[in-house]
């Protein structure tokens, strides 16, 4: 391996959502590297665009990254054939729906459709988040063997995010068995404190499981009394998206039928 490249690429995971802009001494600090190396490095990296050096003389990830990640396999691939059902459904719900990819194990997201009235300011894509705590990522666990999920609690563990989060492993897989058998996951204030939020998970053209979407709001009855409608959608358009990847569902039986579409933030 070049390690003048993996230093590059250090450099450039430094940066947050939270702390988006740094001085040169915090990244040297951060990256334990040198700052005269790390400057070398980051001016190497604004020269292409990756890195903007900013009239504070700190620095930032620049906009070059965009045109990569509109690139990337999983966008050209899922995403963009999952766009046009996911604003559909939007359409018709009203509330901020998510695409994700099960990216190792974590839930990226990588879509997006959001209202106004999401707590977070700033959108969630590129986001990576725990799958034990969200509804995204209980709709993949539930659809995973159970040694998959148990190997993948030792890794990540069951970090508590809210005083909702389900931390304790046995109460995990009741939740899991539970979400398999209806065929769709429910996250009640899990990741963050007065969101409610449905998923159901996406397969590729194997059955296995790849990702996940869900919708997710500020309104309890998402999960309650606008449940049914909201998952009758949903379950559709993730059949869709899974379709388009490819998956065809071993009985015929088992295809969800198109709904009538109604405006569910008026039920």
């Amino acid at each position: 391996m070049i390690q003048s490249v993996l230093k590059a690429i250090d450099l450039m995971g430094v940066f947050t959502p939270q702390e988006p802009c740094l001085p040169l001494s915090e990244i040297a600090a951060r990256a334990d590297m040198p700052k005269s190396t790390t400057h070398n490095l980051l001016a190497t990296l604004a020269s292409r665009g990756l890195v903007e050096k900013l009239d504070n003389d700190s620095y930032a990830l620049g906009t070059a990254i965009i045109s990569f990640t509109q690139a990337a396999r999983v966008n050209a691939e899922l995403r963009d054939r999952a766009a046009p059902l996911l604003r559909e459904f939007a359409d018709v719900v009203h509330e901020s729906v998510y695409l994700t990819y099960l990216d190792g194990d974590y839930a990226l997201y990588i879509y997006a459709i959001e209202t106004s009235h999401r707590l977070m300011a700033r959108t969630a894509v590129g986001d990576r988040v725990h799958l034990h705590c969200t509804g995204v990522g209980k709709a993949i666990l539930a659809e995973l063997p159970r040694d998959h999920v148990e190997d993948l609690i030792a890794r990540t563990g069951l970090p508590g995010f809210t005083p909702h989060t389900l931390v304790d492993p046995d109460s995990l897989f009741e939740e899991l068995a539970r979400t398999h058998n209806r065929g769709y996951s429910i996250d009640n204030q899990e990741h963050e404190t007065g969101t409610y939020c449905i998923g159901v998970v996406i397969r590729d053209a194997h059955g296995k499981p790849i990702g996940a979407c869900s919708v997710s709001g500020r309104d309890p009855e998402i999960i309650h009394s606008r449940a049914d409608g909201v998952v009758s959608d949903l379950l559709y358009t993730a059949q869709e998206i899974s379709r388009r990847m490819g998956y065809i569902p071993a009985k015929s039986a088992l295809i969800m039928p198109r709904a009538d579409r109604v405006k569910h933030h008026d039920m």
